[in-house]
């Protein structure tokens, strides 16, 4: 019975513990293992959280929208595209701009619900199959990609290759006679516009589902 009750006992001293004070709980050395493991993982999280943070924040944090001029009104008209170099990444330099195809929007040709934002066309020149740059050839009417053949039509929607959706586009405005060029985005092959994917990311069907957009996608 006596032997029983000294196991059970919550007393260092009781249970036979080597070293042992009478009346103590805990031993001295259990005590200072348990407190220096506390203060190591209270050091790691000083200093893993912060860095955490650092890496995560910008995921989620959604970027505002930036409004660029690209030239007036009267430098664009509806039977051609004109290209056009503006910045989408600002502090890199040269590596932070990209090109857009220009032109005004035909109401012939363009059938997709007119806005605000697409009284002048804006279309992307990175391929969405790899992200390489497509050329808008006159003589065809067309936007070929030189490094797997895609091909897309006169308004950037894929014909042929290994595209899985027509050109990305960009938000434009027209303010005091100018064309501004905001944010990118991607369509549908019905031209319907979703938050930009990446090359080779579908939005028709289930593709716009199994690729949603990132948190940082700017909104118009």
């Amino acid at each position: 019975m006596s032997d029983k009750h000294k196991k059970s006992s919550p007393y260092t001293a009781d249970r036979g513990i080597p070293g042992a004070f009478e009346g103590e709980t805990v031993t001295r050395r259990r005590f200072m293992n348990v407190t220096a493991q506390g203060l190591g993982g209270v050091a790691v999280a000083a200093f893993a959280l912060p860095a955490l943070g650092f890496a995560l924040g910008p995921v989620f944090e959604r970027t505002k929208m930036q409004w660029q001029s690209i030239g007036p009104l009267a430098d664009f008209n509806e039977e051609e595209y004109i290209p056009r170099v503006f910045t989408i990444v600002n502090g890199i330099g040269e590596a932070g701009k990209t090109t857009a195809y220009v032109r005004l929007r035909n109401p012939q040709i363009d059938t997709e619900p007119e806005d605000q934002y697409n009284r002048v066309i804006a279309i992307s020149t990175r391929c969405n199959h790899l992200g390489c740059p497509v050329r808008f050839t006159p003589a065809a009417g067309k936007f070929l990609c030189p490094c797997h053949g895609g091909v897309y039509d006169f308004r950037g929607i894929r014909e042929g290759g290994p595209p899985v959706r027509p050109l990305d586009r960009f938000y434009t405005r027209i303010e005091d006679g100018s064309v501004l060029v905001g944010a990118r985005y991607s369509v549908n092959s019905e031209l319907r516009r979703f938050s930009p994917r990446d090359p080779g990311q579908p939005v028709d069907g289930i593709g716009q589902f199994l690729y949603p957009a990132r948190f940082s996608t700017p909104k118009p």
